[in-house]
């Protein structure tokens, strides 16, 4: 099972029995890496061991050029003579003026109440002499050095003028094991070898006299973590594809919506609790929005104040409708939806998936920011038994075997029924999402006369987190990229 460079490798090692990878590379013929990648292979055969060592290597920078061609303390020296008085030189000498005290070669003296800078007798010496750091400065511009071959005095000038870089190198030596000394032993045959059938190796028959490239397909590979689409992302594409298949038409419609779409088009009192500000977020500025054709206002608030038969029995206020909110569910879509349709778009069928806000305490089974998608199916012939098939078939395209429906209470639908699923961690019964039939009350303002409109609205977080075995909600959204890279891709089941 040994290929074609495993085998050049083997050859290149057979007399020095160890060997550094450069080395290697030019006995063999070929390049570093793929020496490196041969012997990788080798060592997982047991065939050679790979010995590593970390080396600092000095390199010279820029500034450690410029300080090599010229010192600037040493120029200040050349200038001065024996000395100068402070007040007569430039400010931008005032870092080599640092050097010039630091190295002793210059010491400051008060004449006439004036700081007067004196060059020292070892300070002369140097005028014409290079440093022990100028002499290593120089041999870094030939070539790196090791950082124990620089002195540390020498080594901490040099890296407080940031005249050198130390950057850490890694050395590979390739040594062979008794087992590869014995395969070697046997001989070993070099010939052409082919990874890959092309047309023109077909047509010349040239894979006659060649070997295939064998390879190990139980191999250990190493984990590739390509590019992909968050995963709750993934998943809400599937989710979109099942409704697509049914028959449906996505609906879209704005995040910051007013209080009319919200709750009073479905036939939500003003005072219910759900408007409160635990469960609503209020936009500030703007505070207010504008509301729909005067016509369908006035038939919203006549069937809150009147009802088919009594209403709700207070004063609806226009005011309370206009409120900005941040919708606290995508029905007010399936509302938008409705006062659109004309009788010629019956029997019709709509879904919509989005983002919406609730001022919930945050847990493991509850979020503040969540998705939601929406159904309605508007046909004078629907009955509850279809809601419930269209809801049974979700689940199971979702991947549930354990789920029941119960009967439910919602300000806007009757009946209404609430779906839930076996949690098999928790052991405990979950509330997915709520359906049922929407009421006269919602349908006549918005649609003009009273026809069956079934209407539902999963949370999918709720729903997809069993898929990757994901027990708190607030774990889809973390953000850990461990957690990104290794989740399963969102497959159709």
């Amino acid at each position: 099972m040994l290929s074609l460079h495993e085998k050049k490798v083997l050859i290149a090692l057979r007399e020095n029995k160890e060997d550094s990878v450069e080395n290697t590379a030019e006995r063999a013929g070929l390049d570093e890496v793929a020496v490196m990648r041969a012997a990788l292979w080798l060592s997982s055969k047991n065939l050679i061991k790979i010995e590593e060592k970390t080396e600092k290597i000095v390199k010279i920078t820029d500034e450690g050029r410029k300080l090599s061609k010229k010192l600037p303390e040493r120029e200040i020296l050349r200038k001065i003579g024996k000395g100068i008085f402070l007040d007569q030189m430039h400010l931008e000498n005032g870092i080599a003026l640092g050097w010039l005290k630091k190295r002793g070669w210059a010491r400051i003296k008060r004449i006439e109440n004036r700081n007067f800078l004196e060059v020292t007798e070892e300070g002369k010496n140097f005028l014409n002499k290079k440093t022990k750091d100028e002499k290593i400065l120089e041999k870094l511009q030939k070539d790196k050095m090791s950082l124990h071959e620089i002195p540390k005095d020498v080594l901490n000038i040099l890296k407080s003028r940031k005249a050198i870089v130390i950057k850490e190198k890694i050395k590979r030596n390739i040594i062979l094991t008794d087992l590869g000394i014995q395969e070697i032993k046997k001989g070993i045959v070099l010939k052409e070898e082919i990874s890959q059938l092309t047309p023109e190796i077909i047509i010349k028959q040239s894979w006659r006299n060649a070997e295939f490239k064998k390879f190990n397909i139980k191999t250990d590979v190493k984990d590739i973590h390509p590019g992909k689409k968050h995963f709750v992302n993934q998943a809400l594409e599937y989710v979109r594809s099942i409704w697509i298949e049914m028959g449906f038409k996505e609906m879209k419609g704005p995040i910051v919506d007013t209080q009319f779409w919200v709750f009073d088009a479905l036939f939500q009192p003003q005072d219910h609790p759900a408007r409160d500000m635990q469960d609503t977020f209020f936009l500030k500025y703007p505070e207010e929005g504008n509301l729909p054709e005067k016509e369908l206002v006035e038939r919203v608030k006549n069937m809150h104040e009147n009802g088919i038969m009594e209403g709700w029995g207070y004063k609806w206020d226009e005011k309370i409708a206009k409120k900005l909110i941040l919708r606290t569910h995508t029905t007010s879509l399936s509302a938008r939806t409705l006062a659109k349709l004309n009788k010629d778009d019956i029997p019709a069928k709509f879904f919509s998936i989005g983002k919406v806000f609730r001022n919930e305490t945050l847990d493991w089974n509850h979020l503040a920011e969540f998705y939601q998608t929406d159904g309605i199916v508007v046909d004078e012939n629907a009955s509850f038994r279809q809601l419930l098939g269209y809801l049974k078939r979700y689940l199971v395209k979702m991947g549930f075997k354990k789920f029941r429906f119960r009967p439910a209470y919602f300000p806007y639908t009757e009946p209404s029924v609430e779906a839930e699923v076996f949690h098999p961690m928790k052991k405990q019964w979950v509330e997915l999402f709520g359906a049922g039939i929407f009421r006269p009350e919602v349908v006549v303002p918005l649609l003009g006369e009273d026809i069956p409109v079934l209407a539902w609205g999963p949370g999918p977080e709720r729903i997809i987190r069993e898929y990757w075995d994901i027990v708190d909600l607030r774990d889809l959204y973390k953000n850990d990229l461990k957690q990104l890279r290794e989740l399963k891709l969102f497959f159709k089941r």
